[in-house]
């Protein structure tokens, strides 16, 4: 059957720059692609009956239109729809668009409030259909997101000035940055990084010293959460100093540093390949960066003594950096506090 999964995206009529569309319940905009990122990875195309598919056999990206209401209808004026009762994402002539698509600030799309997609295999030759709910028997479908490529809602309106003359509650508390601070170094770096190729989907690279991110590869790190960390605080960081960090470490980088942050159901280890990585538990959405900065992705109560896996995957960067255990150095690390 054919699949559905929906998304919705802005950017201005008359124009295929991307630019921030205002909150406006019934606007247009043309011409935008979408990006798939997480079980599977590449631009979303079509095939000449409108399935809208990301694989080999759709490397070229297909371009949508969004209406009032948030339908989308394709290059060629299809309707797009999620065909009951699998939801698989098409777009077919005459049909009336299936609406309720809309794009956060960070470029993710939803549907329904919900930024959960599934891609699922058509043949054994790394082609996927897209699909808006999981599919009854097909154990190979995984977890996926849509992403707007150069779109983006704008933020929310800030809150009202507070007339109270109490004091504002403390911002949530993260861990520092710096990896060494007083009371001593506490921190972990990866134990395992295990990158996987969307492009060689049954190749399993095992352990690497470097960190691999492109659009087709992402890296899975694997951290061994020390039990002295039981009863604190641990934050996940990406350190990204200015080229070369350190004496020991340095990368190669280009593109747009949209990165895409998950922790995975299960750690890795020397056999995972990217058809069998298993999924995701936790979508912490895309990290734009740049050199000559630090990020907390997320904080969490410390796993103290367990192994947990984190993955970072990109729809427009190449990057390539030597992991180092300095605390100076590019890289994932925990942090704890």
């Amino acid at each position: 059957m054919r699949s559905i999964i929906a998304l919705t995206l802005v950017t201005l009529a008359s124009t295929v720059q991307s630019i921030v569309i205002p909150r406006n319940p019934c606007y247009v905009c043309q011409g935008f692609t979408i990006s798939v990122s997480g079980g599977v990875s590449g631009p979303l195309g079509q095939i000449g009956d409108g399935q809208n598919r990301v694989g080999p056999a759709t490397p070229s990206p297909a371009k949508y239109t969004l209406g009032c209401g948030g339908g989308i209808t394709d290059q060629n004026g299809r309707g797009c729809i999620l065909t009951p009762p699998t939801t698989q994402f098409q777009c077919d002539v005459g049909a009336s668009p299936t609406t309720g698509f809309a794009i956060g600030s960070n470029g993710v799309i939803t549907h329904g409030g919900s930024s959960d997609f599934y891609a699922c295999p058509v043949d054994d030759y790394g082609n996927w259909n897209v699909y808006s709910q999981p599919v009854a028997g097909q154990t190979k479908c995984v977890k996926v997101c849509l992403t707007a490529n150069g779109c983006s809602a704008p933020p929310p309106p800030p809150p009202p000035p507070v007339t109270t003359t109490a004091p504002p509650p403390p911002p949530p508390s993260t861990c520092p940055y710096n990896l060494v601070y007083p009371g001593g170094s506490s921190f972990e770096f990866p134990h395992l990084i295990v990158p996987v190729d969307s492009s060689k989907p049954n190749t399993a690279y095992g352990t690497q010293y470097n960190g691999l991110i492109t659009p087709t590869v992402s890296t899975i790190f694997n951290f061994d959460v020390r039990p002295a960390f039981q009863g604190k605080k641990c934050s996940l960081v990406w350190l990204f100093p200015n080229n070369p960090p350190s004496d020991t470490s340095s990368y190669t980088y280009s593109g747009g540093g949209s990165f895409h942050f998950w922790k995975k159901s299960n750690v890795a280890n020397q056999g995972t390949t990217y058809n069998n990585q298993g999924g995701n538990s936790v979508d912490y959405g895309v990290t734009h960066v740049a050199p000559g900065n630090s990020y907390t992705i997320t904080t969490f109560d410390c796993p103290a003594g367990q192994a947990i896996a984190f993955e970072i995957s990109t729809t427009d960067s190449n990057l390539n950096y030597f992991q180092d255990y300095n605390p100076s150095a590019v890289g994932l690390y925990i942090t704890a506090c």
